[in-house]
């Protein structure tokens, strides 16, 4: 298999690096990450410029990518840059849309590609972890429409968003794949609450309140969405893992040159051995990162099982080394690494938080093996 990007793809990445690195730099980013909106539009609307949201999605719904590699190229640019725009959650949400064959849909998602708005997923709630069934927000028949009640649990970003995409439950429980759908909700819906805070790792999140909201027949999007709500979920799973890969080689540069610049003793302490072989570890550790997500944009259009399992994998992969690298980067440094000036304690705070998005690598973990457990005892039965 060739492990390098192609040509259009190294441009993209290099313009994306180019692009972050002059007008995205540090303290922009924590102007950004800090203000009341915890997000900017304008910078929103410079990504679409740059082609970062199109790549995203095919060109029979408007993109110029789609693929894995694709998914792959932009998110890690996003972790090295670390980027508080939502592209995550909006690259789930014009999934979703991207199977919707409604006028209405196609035109959010043009919307959504060229910068124009903000959709985000919301389909997190209090006790979903990485499983996508454990839905229990509700929405009933209203008359000629819907009306929704329920909770929906810390979707980044969500004040500065236009809609969102929102798994309900029509039928079943708790748990079972029947029964979730998928609504297009309005930011501006009467009746829905945002219930705002900080994020520890800059920018801002929101619970959404849904208790009361109303919407007219036209807003479901999919009946019987749990399908197409996994498949958007795997492709945020292999965005989070990009970026954790991005955001992990930042702080291997960053590491390695205060290692060459930092002296004691008269000498660098790059050339202590001990230091030198934490290092190593590091470097080893974010390669294995680097294979599981190379994998796992490998597998993205592969069937449902196999392409879930290897996503797992990259999740755990990324979570459990993500952690280590922010930890021993931060050893490395002494306590200067703990400032808030340095940009190294925001890259272990996002790389820390990364794992907790979509499930922690214990779910991951479980998952994994679940998902093995699954295919060895259909093997066997057949």
């Amino acid at each position: 298999m060739d492990f390098q990007h192609s040509e259009d793809r190294r441009m993209l990445a290099d313009t994306l690096e180019r692009f972050i690195r002059e007008k995205y730099g540090f303290d922009a980013r924590q102007r950004i990450a800090q203000s009341p909106q915890g997000c900017s539009r304008e910078m929103w609307q410079r990504f679409a410029e740059l082609g970062a949201l199109a790549v995203l999605f095919d060109e029979a719904h408007g993109g110029m990518g789609g693929r894995g590699f694709d998914i792959m190229v932009v998110f890690e640019a996003i972790g090295r840059g670390l980027v508080v725009e939502p592209l995550a959650g909006a690259l789930m949400a014009g999934q979703v849309l991207a199977a919707t064959d409604s006028p209405a849909a196609r035109h959010e998602l043009e919307q959504l590609i060229n910068g124009a708005r903000i959709i985000l997923l919301a389909y997190e709630e209090d006790d979903t972890g990485a499983e996508s069934t454990r839905v229990d927000a509700r929405a009933e028949r209203d008359g000629n429409g819907w009306k929704l009640s329920g909770a929906k649990a810390v979707v980044h970003q969500a004040e500065s968003a236009d809609a969102f995409v929102v798994a309900i439950r029509t039928a079943g429980t708790p748990g079972d794949a029947e029964g979730i759908s998928l609504f297009l909700v309005p930011a501006d819906a009467l009746a829905l609450q945002l219930r705002g805070y900080p994020l520890i790792d800059g920018g801002r999140g929101a619970e959404l309140l849904l208790n009361g909201v109303r919407l007219d027949e036209d807003a479901l999007l999919v009946r019987e969405g749990h399908s197409v709500l996994q498949q958007a979920i795997d492709c945020g799973l292999l965005a989070l893992a990009a970026e954790s890969l991005g955001a992990m080689e930042a702080v291997k540069t960053a590491t390695l040159d205060y290692l060459q610049t930092r002296r004691q003793f008269g000498v660098q302490i790059g050339t202590f051995q001990a230091l030198q072989h934490r290092m190593a570890d590091l470097l080893l550790e974010i390669e294995q990162v680097r294979s599981a997500v190379i994998n796992a944009a490998d597998k993205l259009a592969a069937d449902p099982h196999l392409r879930e399992r290897t996503l797992a994998a990259a999740k755990y992969t990324a979570g459990r080394a993500g952690t280590l690298v922010a930890e021993e980067s931060i050893q490395l440094h002494g306590g200067i690494g703990m400032t808030w000036e340095l940009p190294l304690a925001h890259y272990a705070k996002r790389l820390v938080m990364i794992d907790h998005q979509l499930g922690d690598e214990d779910q991951h973990l479980a998952r994994y093996i679940a998902l093995g457990r699954s295919h060895s005892t259909t093997a066997s039965n057949a």
